[in-house]
């Protein structure tokens, strides 16, 4: 909800509480009273003084001297206002009296009211309603105040994730860009058609790259072209005794993801799942429905020697950074070598807001 709107939905919240405030004024009139001016006047005196009293609080005592924690003066001010805004409204509940005499609307009474104790008593009602007013001021402003700190709070969260998303992006381009070139320059010595089919390949990455880099999400099944592009880009290199087995059938329109979100895992696949003289394969099955999305990637296992630093290990580690930032609590990943030395990552992501309404 945007700062416009949560002013306007304020404002009808404060008209309605006051019409609530002063309808009964108007209506619960006796019947002797209805075509007396001076009683209606006297009779919305006490629901101005508690919404002067409110707003006095909402606007200036509650932000100037309760939030900064001079609660002391707040409770000065409100006692001082309160006992005047009583006594004046007690004054004039006499005031009303005489006038319902001297207009006949209610017969003279043989003596007064006793004052000293009736005066505290009506005082003390009147202070009670009062407090009640800035009870209601104090609330009301501090859950402003609350949801101002938590609206601003969120939006630096959101900048702040946006940016450390950028920098991760930033940082996989160069990282991805130099594999795929010394791929492609592997290619040219011994097979120049498939170096120019790698350079298409490449050409349609970087586009979706140069498109994507500076979204938060993008459609599932841009997502999966690009891993068809890398794929078939790694594809070239492999010989016949790679099996390679891919299942990503075209995703619901309406599914968006995190770009660049997986093919890290597909890299790290190649990466470690290739060996020249051992039988190995590599399984790309990536899904979706209406709830998740499940990327689920197997593929036999050769660790690089603790010499060989290509990579360095940046691959799944701004995988994990980017589920973090992106998909925060809403994600499940699995992964490991099982006994057959078959390495499986299999990530789960729920989220409600991967449908793109």
């Amino acid at each position: 909800m945007n700062m416009k709107m949560t002013n306007v939905y304020f404002t009808i919240f404060h008209i309605f509480c006051w019409i609530m405030v002063i309808v009964p004024a108007l209506i619960f009139v006796p019947e002797n009273q209805q075509d007396d001016i001076m009683m209606f006047l006297m009779r919305l005196t006490f629901p101005l003084l508690m919404c002067i009293l409110f707003y006095l609080n909402y606007l200036w005592l509650v932000p100037k001297y309760f939030m900064e924690h001079k609660q002391n003066v707040f409770i000065i001010v409100n006692v001082i206002v309160m006992l005047l805004f009583a006594i004046i409204v007690e004054f004039l509940m006499e005031g009303m009296h005489h006038h319902e005499i001297e207009t006949g609307m209610v017969p003279p009474e043989e003596e007064d009211r006793p004052i000293s104790f009736m005066l505290m008593l009506f005082v003390a009602r009147n202070v009670f309603s009062l407090a009640l007013s800035v009870f209601v001021a104090t609330l009301l402003r501090l859950a402003v105040k609350w949801y101002q700190t938590e609206t601003a709070r969120k939006d630096i969260a959101k900048q702040k994730t946006e940016a450390e998303l950028e920098i991760l992006r930033n940082q996989f381009s160069p990282h991805f860009l130099l594999n795929t070139l010394n791929n492609i320059y592997a290619l040219i010595s011994f097979d120049s058609e498939k170096a120019q089919k790698a350079v298409l390949s490449l050409s349609a990455m970087l586009r979706q790259i140069l498109s994507g880099s500076n979204q938060s999400s993008v459609a599932l099944n841009t997502e999966l072209d690009f891993l068809r592009h890398y794929i078939d880009l790694m594809k070239l290199r492999m010989t016949k005794s790679v099996k390679i087995d891919v299942n990503m059938p075209v995703a619901n329109n309406n599914i968006n993801v995190a770009p660049f979100i997986f093919v890290s895992l597909v890299e790290n696949a190649f990466k470690h799942g290739v060996s020249l003289t051992e039988p190995c394969f590599i399984s790309i099955d990536i899904t979706s429905d209406d709830d998740k999305i499940v990327c689920e990637i197997k593929n036999t296992n050769f660790p690089k020697s603790s010499s060989d630093k290509s990579g360095h290990g940046i691959g799944l580690k701004q995988v994990a950074q980017r589920l973090n930032l992106a998909y925060s609590g809403k994600y499940e990943w699995t992964k490991g070598t099982d006994e057959n030395n078959i390495y499986t990552s299999k990530i789960i992501i729920y989220d409600t807001q991967l449908r793109n309404n």
